[in-house]
């Protein structure tokens, strides 16, 4: 119960890693936010959770929409008294090479990978400065720290969103608050549902362990990363990627 009594905002939190990091924050006795833009199956998610006992409620949320996140924030906060930690998880894809990508897919990853990710802590940080208490994770990806062929837009976010960290891991420190980030490997989530198996038999390879990532591995590192016991550790990425980059 590494987190009993702590409220969490988990971004993306109906699926994959997001779902994951839910489940375990839960386990460890949070409360938890799920922000989400798929309103439907976010309730009935939401729904399930709290009939099993946990305190868990639903927002729909657009991370892209500034005044919708700054508001949804402050109802959090209304509803549960405090905002702990802020796990920007919520991501998309639209891969393609340089030259075939379009302006589109460029900047409907920027708004939701970056853009998103600086919404969502720009409207919380405040109610943890107030608190001089707070953990806020960034998803980035262990393309962020190589590069990847055909995901320019995709690569760019995640360098990004490890830069973003280290700036607000200096500005926010001295108010109590660490700021890290994650970046997974190739992890088995519904994003690679898409890919055919001989591409998957190529990333499973990659790896030292030979096999993709489960969720819930990723959900571990951001349950101890928001925990008390990494207290001392701010401005951080942690790989959990099956040391693919060894």
């Amino acid at each position: 119960m590494r987190l009993k009594d702590k409220v969490a905002i988990i971004t993306g939190g109906v699926q994959g890693i997001g779902k994951a990091t839910v489940e375990k924050f839960l386990a460890e006795g949070a409360q938890i936010a799920i922000w989400d833009i798929n309103a439907e199956k976010g309730e009935t998610y939401a729904t399930k959770l709290k009939e099993q006992g946990h305190q868990v409620k639903f927002y729909a949320v657009n991370t892209t929409d500034q005044e919708q996140v700054q508001a949804q924030a402050q109802a959090v906060y209304n509803d549960f008294g405090k905002i702990d930690i802020l796990v920007n998880n919520a991501g998309i894809t639209r891969d393609s090479t340089l030259q075939k990508t379009t302006a589109e897919q460029w900047q409907q990853v920027i708004d939701v990978n970056l853009t998103g990710v600086f919404n969502c802590t720009q409207a919380v940080y405040p109610y943890m400065k107030e608190a001089a208490y707070g953990r806020i994770l960034n998803a980035s990806s262990v393309v962020g720290l190589q590069g990847n062929f055909g995901q320019s837009n995709y690569v760019a976010t995640k360098a990004g969103v490890i830069g973003l960290t280290k700036v607000w891991a200096r500005e926010f420190g001295r108010r109590g608050v660490t700021v890290n980030a994650v970046a997974p490997g190739f992890i088995a989530t519904e994003m690679i549902n898409t890919i055919p198996e001989k591409v998957l038999e190529g990333f499973r390879g990659k790896s030292p362990l030979n096999r993709l990532g489960e969720p819930a591995e990723v959900a571990n590192a951001y349950a101890f990363l928001a925990s008390d016991e990494a207290a001392f550790i701010t401005g951080t990425t942690i790989s959990v990627d099956g040391g693919v980059r060894i």
